[in-house]
């Protein structure tokens, strides 16, 4: 198995280990915190919208987020990794954060890519090169439910609580 596919496959298990040291590393401040709160919902604001519109594995989606991003719930995870560093008040966060979701992101790319292009063929391609049509699909919270988003909105959730203990010196 290739460095791409591990990566790809085991980036939760990674993001767990990377939001340890982030937890250990983090100096937060009341002012960081919630910055760096309101730039992580609006991070999951971004995916939450994204799930709502995936079909995951069934077929190339076009609706929402997808009319203008191949990959809107990795957009969303950035900024959500923008909001944990900048809560962080941290220069090591800030490195640790930038290797994971550098390293696993750009392996969940081109893993998904791979599959999507062989299960989809030209027409992949073509939603590639932004020559797909828009398809009319409204958000729904039962689509986002069933991709399991409710996830990254708990993980999100324990993620701050946890950096708000750090900042008040619980941990």
């Amino acid at each position: 198995m290739s460095l791409t596919r591990i990566l790809a496959r085991r980036r939760i298990a990674l993001g767990f280990l990377a939001a340890v040291a982030a937890l250990v590393l983090a100096r937060p401040t009341p002012l960081t915190w919630w910055i760096g709160l309101v730039t992580a919902i609006a991070g999951e604001a971004i995916r939450i919208w994204a799930a709502g519109h995936l079909e995951k594995g069934r077929e190339i989606t076009r609706s929402g987020p997808y009319q203008w991003s191949r990959h809107p719930l990795y957009v969303g995870s950035s900024i959500i990794a923008t909001g944990i560093v900048i809560a962080s008040r941290s220069v090591p966060v800030a490195i640790v954060t930038a290797f994971y979701m550098g390293a696993t992101i750009t392996a969940a790319i081109r893993t998904e890519e791979a599959v999507l292009s062989g299960r989809f063929g030209d027409a992949y391609d073509r939603y590639r090169e932004s020559a797909g049509d828009p398809m009319p699909r409204r958000f729904s919270a039962a689509r986002a439910m069933r991709n399991r988003e409710y996830r990254a909105v708990a993980g999100l959730a324990a993620g701050f609580a946890l950096l708000a203990l750090r900042m008040i010196g619980y941990l």
